[in-house]
C-alpha cells in the first residue's frame, strides 16, 4: 500500500493551501482526502473536506472551530474523477469558501 501526502499553495497571498492524501494499492486509491486549508491567526485551518470516509465520497464544509455543518453525497464516478473535481472546485471557490467560513467565527 502506497501513500501520498503534499500540499499546494492556492492564491496570490500565501494563506490558502490544499491538502492531498491519497492511499494506494496496486495502482487503486482506496482513500483520499482533499482540503482547503486557510493560515490565520497563526494555524491553518480547514476549512472544506472532500474524502471517502465512511465509505462514500462526499464534501464536509466546516466552521471555525473544525465542527462540520453541512456534509454532501458525491456521486461522480470513480475515486480520481471525485480528487480531480475536488482540486478544481477548492482553486476555484476557494475565495468563496474562505468568506463563508470567516462567517463561521464571527458568529462564535
Amino acid at each position: 500500500m502506497g501513500e501520498k501526502f503534499f500540499f499546494k499553495l492556492i492564491g496570490s497571498a500565501g494563506n490558502k493551501r490544499l491538502r492531498f492524501r491519497i492511499q494506494t494499492s496496486r495502482g487503486k486509491i482506496l482513500e483520499f482526502m482533499v482540503q482547503l486549508e486557510l493560515h490565520i491567526e497563526n494555524w491553518w485551518r480547514a476549512v472544506v473536506r472532500y474524502d471517502n470516509a465512511h465509505d462514500f465520497a462526499h464534501r464536509d464544509i466546516l466552521d471555525f472551530t473544525g465542527g462540520e455543518i453541512a456534509k454532501t453525497s458525491l456521486k461522480l464516478g470513480t475515486l480520481e474523477e471525485v480528487i480531480e473535481y475536488a482540486e478544481q472546485d477548492l482553486t476555484d471557490r476557494a475565495d468563496w469558501y474562505v468568506e463563508k467560513f470567516i462567517k463561521t467565527r464571527k458568529m462564535q
